[in-house]
């Protein structure tokens, strides 16, 4: 077995979780933060939120692409 190569699939998924995760929660983070009312908080805020879902989701539709062997083929 070639230790190396799953050595480095784990640290890629290992990364590519990590990333998704944090970018799912700033963007749940930012979208609190906008929406509080006691505070104002600039407009570029509800944007910023909307941006890091947008990366989670390419993220994820990646993964499935790099999945899915009929995109991939």
């Amino acid at each position: 077995m070639k230790w190396l190569e799953l050595l480095t699939v784990g640290v890629a998924t290992l990364v590519a979780a990590v990333t998704v995760v944090v970018l799912y929660s700033l963007g749940v983070r930012l979208t609190a933060i906008a929406g509080d009312r006691q505070a104002s908080t600039p407009v570029w805020v509800r944007y910023l939120a909307y941006v890091c879902f947008g990366l989670c989701g390419i993220a994820v539709l990646f993964g499935l692409y790099l999945i899915i062997p009929y995109f991939s083929g």
